[in-house]
C-alpha cells in the first residue's frame, strides 16, 4: 500500500495501526504532506468554515514545582525572574481582552502550589461572573479529581493538559523521577469525568523521540478522544539539560497537525506560539495544515518575557493579543479570518 492509499484509509477510517502510522511518519514526502494538508483543510472547513478562533492567553504564574528537563521555568532554574499575577491583574487582562473582542480566555501557569483550590476557585468564579458569555480554559497541570471538579463547578469549561509523550521510557527521559506518565494520563481521565472539554498534546521533535513514539501519541489520543489537541515543536532553552538538542521542525509539526485533523475532523487544533517561533510563517502553515485556533498573549506586557518555556519565544508584535489587526491580516492573506467567539467544539456535521 503506497502512502496516498494509507492517507486515504486514514481519511476514511480515522485511525491506522501503529505500524502504518510509523510508516506514514518515517517515510513522509513533500507530496504526502501536501495531500494530507489538502484533506485536513477540507474537513476543517466543512465544520468550522474559514474561521480561526483566537484565545486570549494569560500566563499568570511562572513558578513551578516540577523540574521537567526541557522547560525553561523548571524549578531548579535559578535564572528565572519569577512572578505571580493577582486576581485583580488577571481580571484586568480579561477586561482588556474582552474590549478587544476576545470571548475565550486561557489561564495558563506552572504547577504553583500558591494557587491552591480556594484561590483558583475564587479567580475562576470572578472570571465567570464578570464574563458570563466567555469560554474559560485552564492549563494548571496535575491536580486532584476533587480540585478539577471544584474548578469545573466554579465555571471553567475546558482544561488543557499535554501528556507530552505517551511512551513510558520516553516520558522518563524528559521528566524527573517524581513525575509519572500513568499519573498524567489518569489526570486526563479525571478531567473528562469532572465534565471538562479536555485538551492534550505532545512535543514534536523532543530529544530521543522516534516515529514509534509519535505513533503511540496518536493511538493514545484516539483512545482519550479529547476535544482539543495542542502540539508544537520542541525548542531548547539555554538553562536546561537539553540546551544543545536540536529543535523540532515546522514541517513535521504541520504534518502531525494534518494527521490529527484526519483522525478527528471536529478537533480544536491550535497553531501554536512555538510553531510561530521556529518559522516566521509557522502559524499560517499550521492553519493551512488543518489547525483552527490561535492563542495571542494577553498577559501584562512586563511579564511576557518571563514566561519563557523555551528560547526566543515570540511574545510581542503579531503574537500579542493587542495586535488583532496584524494577526487578522495574516489570516486573511491565506484565505482565513479571525472569528471572535467562544469557539466551541462542534459535534455536528
Amino acid at each position: 500500500m503506497n502512502h496516498f492509499e494509507l492517507i486515504n484509509r486514514l481519511y476514511k477510517e480515522q485511525i491506522l495501526s501503529k505500524e502504518d502510522f510509523i510508516r506514514l511518519i518515517e517515510h513522509r514526502t513533500a507530496e504526502d504532506a501536501e495531500y494530507l494538508a489538502s484533506l485536513a483543510r477540507k474537513e476543517a472547513q466543512k465544520i468550522y468554515g474559514t474561521g480561526v478562533f483566537p484565545r486570549g492567553l494569560i500566563e499568570f504564574t511562572n513558578y513551578c514545582k516540577n523540574d521537567c528537563l526541557y522547560c525553561g521555568i523548571r524549578r531548579s532554574n535559578p535564572n528565572v525572574s519569577r512572578y505571580r499575577l493577582t486576581e485583580e491583574q488577571i481580571l484586568s487582562a480579561c477586561e482588556s481582552g474582552y474590549e478587544l473582542g476576545y470571548r475565550s480566555f486561557v489561564l495558563q501557569g506552572g504547577e504553583d502550589p500558591y494557587f491552591h483550590d480556594e484561590r483558583m476557585v475564587s479567580i475562576v468564579s470572578a472570571m465567570r461572573k464578570s464574563y458570563p458569555d466567555c469560554a474559560i480554559t485552564l492549563s494548571l497541570g496535575e491536580r486532584s479529581p476533587e480540585s478539577y471538579q471544584a474548578l469545573f463547578e466554579a465555571g471553567a469549561n475546558r482544561y488543557l493538559l499535554r501528556h507530552e509523550t505517551a511512551t513510558e521510557e520516553h516520558y522518563q527521559k524528559l521528566h524527573p523521577e517524581a513525575m509519572s506518565l500513568a499519573r498524567r494520563k489518569q489526570c486526563l481521565w479525571d478531567l473528562k469525568k469532572a465534565g471538562f472539554h479536555v485538551g492534550t498534546g505532545f512535543m514534536v521533535g523532543a530529544p530521543g523521540q522516534t516515529a514509534a513514539h509519535l505513533a503511540e501519541d496518536l493511538l493514545f489520543i484516539k483512545e482519550l478522544n479529547p476535544k482539543m489537541v495542542g502540539i508544537g515543536p520542541f525548542i531548547p532553552h539555554h538553562d536546561t539539560p537539553f540546551k544543545d538538542e536540536p529543535s523540532g521542525t515546522a514541517d513535521l509539526t504541520t504534518y502531525m497537525i494534518s494527521i490529527l485533523r484526519l483522525m478527528n475532523h471536529h478537533l480544536l487544533l491550535p497553531s501554536t506560539t512555538a510553531l510561530g517561533t521556529i518559522d516566521p510563517n509557522g502559524r499560517e502553515k499550521g492553519i493551512l495544515a488543518g489547525a483552527n485556533v490561535v492563542m495571542p498573549n494577553l498577559s501584562p506586557i512586563d511579564v511576557r518575557k518571563d514566561y519563557a518555556l523555551y528560547d526566543n519565544k515570540i511574545c510581542t508584535g503579531d503574537e500579542a493579543a493587542e495586535c488583532v489587526g496584524c494577526l487578522g491580516r495574516r489570516m486573511e492573506s491565506i484565505g482565513y479570518h479571525l472569528e471572535f467567539s467562544r469557539g466551541d467544539y462542534r459535534e455536528y456535521l
